[in-house]
């Protein structure tokens, strides 16, 4: 997992976080998506197929797959408190990476990490 002090520490630079009421939609699944979040503060509820997979809480990012190459949303976001979520475009995660190299390695293990324990629990609601 990210290190939730050094994730927030960077995503507390960025400029004009959103806010986001409870049960609010932060995105849909198949909608165009052009950067990754992070949590500030509250969670956020991941949804596939209109089911509740994952939480992620303040200190934690999502939507990482947007840099990385996949062009639509997999997943639906809801704020599942009252939230502050900051955002890297992709021109910003270059320059956090810069800044923090290690960045870079914490948010791939994330990812992998989390496709994994979704590949998971859908796989066990198939059989």
């Amino acid at each position: 997992m990210l290190n939730p002090v050094q994730t927030l520490a960077i995503f507390q630079k960025q400029p004009d976080p959103k806010v986001f009421s409870a049960g609010q939609v932060i995105f849909q699944a198949g909608e165009p998506g052009d950067c990754m979040y992070g949590v500030i503060e509250g969670e956020v509820d991941i949804l596939v197929d209109g089911k509740v997979v994952e939480t992620i809480a303040s200190g934690e990012v999502f939507a990482i797959g947007a840099l990385v190459g996949v062009k639509n949303r997999t997943y639906t976001a809801i704020a599942k408190t009252d939230c502050q979520l900051a955002f890297l475009d992709e021109q910003r995660f270059l320059f956090a990476v810069q800044e923090t190299p290690m960045f870079a390695l914490q948010v791939m293990k994330n990812y992998s990490e989390r496709l994994t324990r979704v590949e998971q629990q859908l796989s066990s609601l198939t059989v």
